[in-house]
Protein backbone atom coordinates (compact mmCIF):
# COMPACT_ATOMS: atom_id res chain seq x y z
CA UNK A 1 0.00 0.00 0.00
CA UNK A 2 1.54 3.25 -0.68
CA UNK A 3 1.47 6.39 1.49
CA UNK A 4 0.08 9.43 -0.06
CA UNK A 5 2.51 12.22 0.99
CA UNK A 6 0.99 15.79 2.23
CA UNK A 7 2.05 17.80 -1.38
CA UNK A 8 0.54 15.01 -3.18
CA UNK A 9 -2.58 14.73 -1.21
CA UNK A 10 -3.05 18.84 -1.41
CA UNK A 11 -2.43 18.45 -5.37
CA UNK A 12 -4.83 15.67 -5.65
CA UNK A 13 -7.79 17.80 -3.80
CA UNK A 14 -6.81 21.13 -5.72
CA UNK A 15 -6.97 19.37 -9.02
CA UNK A 16 -10.43 17.73 -7.35
CA UNK A 17 -11.67 21.94 -6.77
CA UNK A 18 -10.62 22.69 -9.84
CA UNK A 19 -12.70 20.10 -11.82
CA UNK A 20 -15.51 21.06 -9.54
CA UNK A 21 -15.78 24.01 -9.59
CA UNK A 22 -15.13 24.18 -13.55
CA UNK A 23 -18.24 21.75 -14.00
CA UNK A 24 -20.21 24.18 -12.03
CA UNK A 25 -20.04 26.80 -14.49
CA UNK A 26 -20.75 25.14 -17.52
CA UNK A 27 -24.15 25.38 -16.64
CA UNK A 28 -24.53 28.98 -15.86
CA UNK A 29 -26.34 31.58 -17.93
CA UNK A 30 -27.49 35.08 -17.74
CA UNK A 31 -30.79 36.27 -17.05
CA UNK A 32 -31.95 39.79 -17.98
CA UNK A 33 -33.85 41.58 -15.04
CA UNK A 34 -36.56 42.77 -16.90
CA UNK A 35 -36.89 40.25 -20.03
CA UNK A 36 -39.48 42.67 -21.48
CA UNK A 37 -36.66 45.24 -22.16
CA UNK A 38 -33.57 44.53 -23.78
CA UNK A 39 -29.99 45.48 -22.25
CA UNK A 40 -28.96 49.04 -22.35
CA UNK A 41 -26.34 48.29 -24.00
CA UNK A 42 -27.98 46.41 -26.72
CA UNK A 43 -29.05 49.46 -29.85
CA UNK A 44 -30.32 49.01 -32.66
CA UNK A 45 -29.37 51.53 -35.57
CA UNK A 46 -31.39 50.68 -38.95
CA UNK A 47 -28.88 51.14 -41.67
CA UNK A 48 -29.19 54.24 -44.25
CA UNK A 49 -30.80 52.95 -47.66
CA UNK A 50 -28.53 53.78 -50.70
CA UNK A 51 -29.25 56.44 -52.38
CA UNK A 52 -29.74 56.46 -56.35
CA UNK A 53 -27.07 58.65 -58.26
CA UNK A 54 -28.69 61.81 -59.75
CA UNK A 55 -29.67 60.63 -63.48
CA UNK A 56 -29.82 63.51 -65.83
CA UNK A 57 -33.11 65.64 -66.68
CA UNK A 58 -34.76 66.07 -69.89
CA UNK A 59 -36.47 69.18 -70.80
CA UNK A 60 -37.41 71.54 -73.31
CA UNK A 61 -36.05 74.70 -75.29
CA UNK A 62 -38.13 77.29 -77.48
CA UNK A 63 -36.09 79.80 -80.14
CA UNK A 64 -38.09 82.61 -81.37
CA UNK A 65 -37.02 84.53 -83.57
CA UNK A 66 -35.24 87.56 -83.32
CA UNK A 67 -34.18 89.53 -86.86
CA UNK A 68 -35.58 88.89 -90.37
CA UNK A 69 -33.60 86.18 -91.19
CA UNK A 70 -35.22 83.86 -88.69
CA UNK A 71 -38.60 84.79 -89.05
CA UNK A 72 -39.14 82.09 -91.68
CA UNK A 73 -38.33 79.78 -89.56
CA UNK A 74 -41.23 80.39 -86.56
CA UNK A 75 -41.04 78.85 -83.50
CA UNK A 76 -38.35 76.35 -83.17
CA UNK A 77 -38.58 73.28 -80.69
CA UNK A 78 -35.24 71.59 -78.79
CA UNK A 79 -34.60 69.03 -76.67
CA UNK A 80 -32.14 69.62 -73.73
CA UNK A 81 -30.57 67.12 -71.11
CA UNK A 82 -29.16 68.42 -68.47
CA UNK A 83 -26.27 65.51 -66.77
CA UNK A 84 -26.59 67.63 -63.65
CA UNK A 85 -22.27 67.87 -63.68
CA UNK A 86 -22.30 71.34 -65.76
CA UNK A 87 -22.65 69.55 -68.90
CA UNK A 88 -25.44 68.52 -71.19
CA UNK A 89 -26.56 67.85 -74.77
CA UNK A 90 -29.33 69.50 -76.92
CA UNK A 91 -30.91 68.81 -80.22
CA UNK A 92 -33.23 70.63 -82.65
CA UNK A 93 -33.97 70.75 -86.34
CA UNK A 94 -34.53 74.16 -88.44
CA UNK A 95 -36.01 74.18 -91.85
CA UNK A 96 -35.71 70.37 -92.17
CA UNK A 97 -31.87 70.45 -90.82
CA UNK A 98 -31.02 68.23 -87.88
CA UNK A 99 -28.84 70.04 -85.41
CA UNK A 100 -27.16 68.32 -82.17
CA UNK A 101 -24.81 69.29 -80.26
CA UNK A 102 -23.51 69.96 -76.54
CA UNK A 103 -23.75 72.73 -73.72
CA UNK A 104 -21.79 73.43 -70.92
CA UNK A 105 -21.73 76.24 -68.17
CA UNK A 106 -18.60 78.31 -68.39
CA UNK A 107 -17.71 77.95 -64.81
CA UNK A 108 -17.82 75.45 -61.88
CA UNK A 109 -20.98 76.80 -59.89
CA UNK A 110 -22.03 79.26 -63.09
CA UNK A 111 -25.17 79.74 -64.30
CA UNK A 112 -24.31 80.86 -67.26
CA UNK A 113 -22.99 78.50 -70.60
CA UNK A 114 -22.89 77.85 -74.18
CA UNK A 115 -24.35 75.58 -76.97
CA UNK A 116 -22.95 74.83 -80.12
CA UNK A 117 -24.83 72.57 -82.43
CA UNK A 118 -23.59 70.92 -85.79
CA UNK A 119 -26.42 70.51 -88.38
CA UNK A 120 -26.31 67.53 -90.76
CA UNK A 121 -26.36 69.76 -93.90
CA UNK A 122 -22.94 71.99 -92.70
CA UNK A 123 -24.90 74.49 -90.98
CA UNK A 124 -24.20 75.26 -87.10
CA UNK A 125 -26.13 76.62 -84.40
CA UNK A 126 -24.14 79.11 -81.60
CA UNK A 127 -26.05 79.86 -78.26
CA UNK A 128 -25.44 81.95 -74.86
CA UNK A 129 -27.90 81.10 -71.85
CA UNK A 130 -28.22 81.62 -68.17
CA UNK A 131 -29.91 79.17 -66.00
CA UNK A 132 -32.71 81.05 -63.45
CA UNK A 133 -32.66 77.23 -62.04
CA UNK A 134 -31.71 74.01 -62.99
CA UNK A 135 -34.16 73.67 -65.66
CA UNK A 136 -35.56 77.22 -66.43
CA UNK A 137 -33.64 79.93 -68.06
CA UNK A 138 -33.00 82.17 -71.24
CA UNK A 139 -30.29 82.59 -73.73
CA UNK A 140 -29.44 83.66 -77.42
CA UNK A 141 -29.06 81.30 -80.64
CA UNK A 142 -27.38 82.55 -84.01
CA UNK A 143 -27.72 80.13 -86.76
CA UNK A 144 -24.55 79.82 -89.40
CA UNK A 145 -26.58 82.00 -92.13
CA UNK A 146 -27.06 84.59 -89.79
CA UNK A 147 -30.75 83.98 -88.21
CA UNK A 148 -30.81 84.96 -84.70
CA UNK A 149 -33.29 83.29 -82.02
CA UNK A 150 -33.96 84.22 -78.53
CA UNK A 151 -34.03 80.93 -76.55
CA UNK A 152 -36.36 79.96 -73.56
CA UNK A 153 -35.26 77.30 -71.55
CA UNK A 154 -37.73 74.84 -69.25
CA UNK A 155 -41.48 74.40 -69.28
Amino acid sequence: MKVLTSSRLMHGLTLAGLLASTAGLSGCYVVPVDPRQPPASVVHIPAPAPQAPPQPVTFAARLYPANDAAASYGMVSAIVTNDLHGRGTFSTAINGENFSGEATRTGAYSKEGVANGAGNRGSYLSCHYQMNSPTLGTGTCRLSNGAQFTMHVGN
